[in-house]
């Protein structure tokens, strides 16, 4: 239960996990004060997933792609505010320490997120990019509409998003990666090569199995040196070698930031500080295991679990027993994935370009990904949902696609 002092709750972080949050707090019949600090110029949160798709192709612009307009969230007595950097943690005196000097609060809600990971040893300059925030979506399209040569470092989800939005802009896409096979971690090998069969077709270039051992240029990018002693010429680079979570200023309050804001199975880091979002690192029950998730509907699910057991008793917590999501666009085709691999995979096909995965430990289903196939995916996200084997969801997914279980359905982020 939450102590009122009158200071209210801070919510440190204002992309999907904060602004749920805030808001899940005011479902949760909260009236006291919120107040919601962002490192961001703002005047808007924005929401990222249009970064790699809509925004970055010049379909939308910025207002469009606002994650709340700045009305909606002060007509809810949200107090938003843009370009406040949390630079340290006083958990015994309950306060934010920031750019603009000491926050107090009751409780706290960390959602920070992560930012992404840069390659070592290689200084900033002039077309060189990363993908995180707008500033850096609309400095990365300024590149592309002027004509560019892209090597894209790193064939994971932002990378593999941004080869199909560049080369949709006529851009020359050459993609690198240790790995063997783009998107390997999340959709496996197999999967995996057919999505390269598939970026391959709209005339993306992949080097796989070979690293980055630098970044050429004076003023700006000119060339990316392989760890074969491959040189790509290249005016525009972009990093996709993952993120890292927005923890540093939390170094000196003695929460645990191992791997991530270590965070329990009902989202506390400590009695009234809660986390949400791609900075948590928390216990799943449902799968008996640590997660970190970076994907926009467990940080939408973390918002409001988070601020309900902020404010909740004891005995009324819930725990944070989410389903992982996620699902990324690529030239018209869908590709998404709900819960975890296990040891064992069933692969069920629909046609040499639809193909759903099924993934499940002593014959129970944990997992499921698809390409193409969106309401044989709906099927199977819902089967996660509750005990069931491996032979019931293959008949079940199988059944559906023999009957044209393709076609599109709506999906949350």
């Amino acid at each position: 239960m939450l102590h009122d002092n009158g200071h209210g709750v801070v919510v440190v972080g204002a992309s999907v996990a904060g602004v749920h949050a805030a808001e899940a707090l005011r479902d949760n019949a909260y009236s006291g004060p919120i107040t919601v600090l962002d490192a961001e110029p703002g005047p808007a949160s924005y929401d990222r997933p249009p970064l790699s798709k809509q925004l970055l192709l010049g379909e939308w612009d910025l207002p469009r792609a606002a994650l709340r307009a700045p009305a909606a969230l002060a007509d809810r007595h949200i107090d938003t505010r843009y370009g406040v950097h949390a630079v340290g943690l006083d958990v015994d005196a309950a306060t934010v320490h920031t750019s603009h000097g000491p926050q107090p609060f009751d409780g706290l809600i960390i959602a920070t997120g992560a930012t992404p990971r840069r390659l070592p040893g290689v200084a900033p300059m002039a077309g060189l990019h990363g993908l995180r925030t707008a500033s850096e979506c609309l400095a990365l399209r300024a590149d592309f509409e002027r004509g560019a040569e892209l090597v894209i470092v790193g064939a994971g989800f932002i990378g593999m998003e941004v080869a199909a939005a560049a080369r949709a802009m006529g851009v020359s896409v050459t993609v690198v990666d240790t790995l063997d096979a783009p998107m390997a971690g999340q959709l496996g090998r197999e999967l995996g090569q057919q999505l390269q069969r598939l970026h391959e077709g709209h005339g993306v270039r992949f080097l796989l199995g070979r690293g980055v051992t630098s970044v050429r240029g004076v003023d700006r990018v000119e060339s990316v040196e392989l760890d074969d002693g491959t040189v790509l010429r290249a005016d525009v680079v972009l990093v996709g070698i993952g993120a890292r979570p927005v923890t540093d200023w939390l170094s000196r309050s003695g929460l645990d930031t191992s791997d991530g804001l270590i965070c329990d199975r009902r989202l506390f880091a400590a009695p009234q500080i809660v986390g949400a979002g791609d900075v948590v690192n928390w216990h799943n029950p449902r799968y008996d295991r640590r997660m970190r998730i970076e994907h926009w509907t467990t940080a939408m699910e973390h918002g409001a679990v988070a601020a309900g057991n902020l404010l909740g008793d004891a005995d009324e917590h819930r725990d944070a027993d989410l389903v992982p999501y996620f699902w990324s666009d690529q030239y018209g085709v869908r590709i998404q994935q709900a819960g975890i691999t296990g040891a064992t995979t069933r692969v069920v096909r629909g046609d040499p370009d639809t193909v759903v995965v099924l993934s499940g430990d002593a014959d129970l289903l944990t997992g499921v990904i698809a390409v193409g196939a969106d309401r044989a995916f709906v099927r199977a996200r819902r089967l996660l949902r509750k005990p069931c084997t491996l032979d019931d969801a293959e008949d079940a997914v199988a059944s559906l696609l023999a009957r044209g279980g393709v076609g599109s359905e709506p999906s949350r982020r």
